[in-house]
């Protein structure tokens, strides 16, 4: 297959929603109907063993969330599929984020009766600055919930999308007799039996058939058929091109439990959803088709084997071919490594690949290499931008609790920060280091990862910081900064980076400590150079 060819069959997207409202359940689904797995994984059940695919860390099947994001890829219809499932919980947006920055298009998922929740307007706010393609995904239509109507409107005035509805549910709860696919023009009915791969579809030409009242009884036929109606009034026929270009979302309604309308969402998704993107690095737009090869990691994650003490960086491939054994230039670095065994990824499960194409996500095994961030290419040096990185909102002493693991808890430490799931400060005045966090759930998180990967036991004390600040001078020799230095001693790190930072204790602090200095610059984020 030519190289043109292997880029236009590629979809890698992500899927992005507030906890709880189906996202791994939704991923699980797309790889059944994909047919990479042969039985779906319940991701909270005490009866069911079985954790779902994308949720592959410990901690993620005991709590029944995922904490972590995780790369699928499976073939669909001569399409080759990249997922890219994401943590809900608002402890992990950080990881979310970055996440974002590797995907051409994004699935939101809506829960029925919840309708719009906090952390989705978040994440499509970053969608929405970026213009990725979304497709709104209203799942769990077999319980009760709002009326359909009233959830395209929450959406449109939450979330400040343009949706067009490409499939419609025919009553909800206990009435819930099937979806309209407008997109295909066919009613599919709803049986319930969650067992069932694919429901039954009947394709009706003719909404005004007697057909249709056989089908859902004379009342729900009538109901639809007014509805459909409306959707025609209110809202714009389907344009591709505005879709791609982020200006309105398609709307499909199901049920990814009982695998009700994730078909018509996959059918529908590689036909519309953008192959791979250009990508804007600092130095110009980078196209799929060059001939060239360039990529960026996004996210780092150590132990996916918990037998091998392995760290696998995950580059998103932009342009051109990547191929194993072939040295490529470690940008930031400035020196060419070479790829023995670069991994494709089914959530834990690996294999090893020989070519890779622009849209695919490959993982390489590093040493300590590699930071979130970094750009692989070909010889040019270009520099991928948009990777998020945050100050840190928590901030706790981090203690050893077993004096003879030292060792394991400080690698474990090391590993973990690379990874980016939190930060690490040593404190200059007597080198006690400080984990700054997102969120708290991440602590939790970090205990159990050390003691069950690392073998190491830690404990927490709180530390009472305002903002982590970057600290920027324009005259590292001047009095000035050097008064700083010395007043401010008890209030500075470095990060992992060796970079200076100021732990501000209070906002008021912080103002009169800009004020005092003003030819210091303190940022936010640690990407200021």
């Amino acid at each position: 297959m030519s190289f043109t060819k292997e880029i236009n069959r590629r979809r890698t997207f992500g899927i992005i929603s507030h906890p709880d409202a189906g996202k791994t359940t939704l991923t699980e689904k797309l790889l059944l109907f994909g047919g990479a797995i042969q039985e779906a994984g319940a991701v909270k059940s005490n009866k069911i063993k079985k954790g779902a695919t994308s949720d592959f860390m410990e901690i993620e099947r005991q709590r029944g969330i995922s904490v972590a994001t995780s790369v699928l890829a499976f073939e669909y219809n001569g399409y080759k599929i990249n997922i890219l499932d994401t943590p809900g919980h608002k402890d992990f947006a950080e990881d979310t984020f970055r996440t974002l920055t590797a995907v051409d298009s994004v699935i939101v998922v809506v829960d029925v009766a919840k309708g719009v929740e906090e952390q989705t307007e978040k994440l499509v706010e970053v969608c929405r600055m970026r213009n990725i393609p979304m497709i709104v995904f209203i799942n769990k239509l077999d319980r009760e919930g709002k009326d359909a109507f009233d959830l395209l409107d929450e959406i449109e005035q939450k979330l400040k999308l343009n949706v067009i509805p490409l499939s419609f549910p025919i009553g909800m709860g206990y009435d819930f007799k099937g979806i309209y696919n407008i997109w295909e023009k066919n009613i599919n009915l709803f049986s319930g039996d969650s067992r069932k791969n694919i429901e039954e579809t009947v394709e009706i030409s003719d909404l005004q058939s007697d057909e249709l009242d056989t089908l859902i009884g004379s009342k729900s036929a009538n109901t639809l058929r007014e509805e459909l109606e409306l959707v025609d009034g209110i809202y714009p026929t389907f344009d591709k091109q505005s879709y791609l270009d982020g200006h309105t979302q398609p709307v499909f309604f199901g049920s990814a439990l009982n695998n009700f309308g994730v078909r018509e969402l996959l059918d529908c998704f590689v036909e519309i959803a953008p192959k791979p993107r250009p990508k804007q690095s600092e130095e110009r737009l980078v196209q799929p088709d060059e001939k060239a090869f360039t990529g960026f990691v996004f996210k780092i994650h150590a132990n996916m084997d918990p037998n091998h003490r392995d760290r696998l960086a995950f580059v998103k491939i932009v342009s051109g071919k990547f191929e194993r054994n072939t040295p490529y230039l470690h940008v930031r670095h400035g020196k060419k490594l070479k790829f023995s065994s670069p991994n494709a990824f089914f959530a834990e499960k690996k294999e090893i690949v020989d070519v890779s194409y622009p849209g695919d996500i490959v993982g390489l095994h590093d040493t300590g290499n590699f930071k979130i961030g970094d750009t692989l290419t070909e010889g040019e040096i270009i520099n991928y931008k948009g990777i998020p990185s945050f100050s840190p909102e928590h901030f706790r002493y981090i203690n050893n609790a077993d004096p003879l693991k030292s060792k394991q808890l400080f690698k474990g430490i090391d590993q973990l920060m690379d990874e980016g799931v939190a930060q690490l400060f040593t404190l200059e005045l007597n080198g006690r280091k400080v984990i700054g966090t997102v969120g708290a759930l991440q602590y939790e998180v970090i205990q159990y990862r050390l003691e069950h990967e690392y073998g190491a036991k830690c404990t927490y004390e709180n530390l009472n910081v305002y903002k982590a600040c970057w600290v920027d001078a324009k005259d590292p020799k001047s009095e000035s900064f050097k008064d700083f230095m010395a007043v401010k001693q008890r209030y500075l790190a470095t990060d992992k980076q060796g970079q200076l930072v100021f732990l501000a204790d209070s906002q008021f602090s912080l103002q009169m400590t800009q004020q005092k200095y003003p030819d210091i610059t303190f940022h936010f984020t640690s990407e200021f150079r």
